[in-house]
């Protein structure tokens, strides 16, 4: 069953290759959607896919790079309809 979440991230997240790393993680997992900065310094990914896929992407986040360092994840049901394939965005 296709699935849509919404992700925020905050923490240690930006300036260290968050990104980056999503978009690779995402590829790892056939996930698409999107990743992108947010102003007040958390991340904001959209992750669309498999419910398993989804699932692992948002725990993945949950762990982040290696010089990341997370203190909250909030993950919620989205129906935005997500791109193909897996994108960085500009800063929101």
């Amino acid at each position: 069953m296709q699935v849509v979440q919404r992700v925020f991230v905050s923490g240690k997240v930006q300036n260290i290759g968050f990104r980056d790393w999503s978009v690779r993680r995402a590829r790892d997992f056939g996930v698409s959607g999107w990743v992108r900065n947010l102003r007040d310094g958390r991340v904001e990914l959209l992750v669309a896919g498999e419910e398993a896929a989804v699932d692992g992407m948002v725990e993945a986040v949950r762990e982040g790079p290696e010089k990341a360092r997370i203190d909250n994840v909030e993950a919620r049901t989205d129906t935005e309809r997500a791109p193909k394939g897996f994108t960085k965005r500009f800063t929101a």
